[in-house]
């Protein structure tokens, strides 16, 4: 099943520095979302709740 992002809202780290350079993120049940800031019209890229979990513990 491919998760449905359509009223998903994205959020924009806090750390953002204001010039644009960062990602978006946005969860549904199940999955998260990241897209460019810069090019939001350009989609985005559906990972497993799990597996983003998994990335930003090995970040921190």
């Amino acid at each position: 099943m491919i998760p449905d992002f359509s009223s998903a809202r994205f959020k924009t780290s806090s750390y953002t520095d204001g010039n644009g350079t960062c990602v978006e993120v946005a969860t549904v049940p199940g999955s998260c979302a990241v897209r460019d800031t810069k090019h939001r019209a350009g989609g985005h890229l559906t990972v497993s709740s799990r597996a983003f979990r998994s990335f930003l513990a090995r970040l921190r």
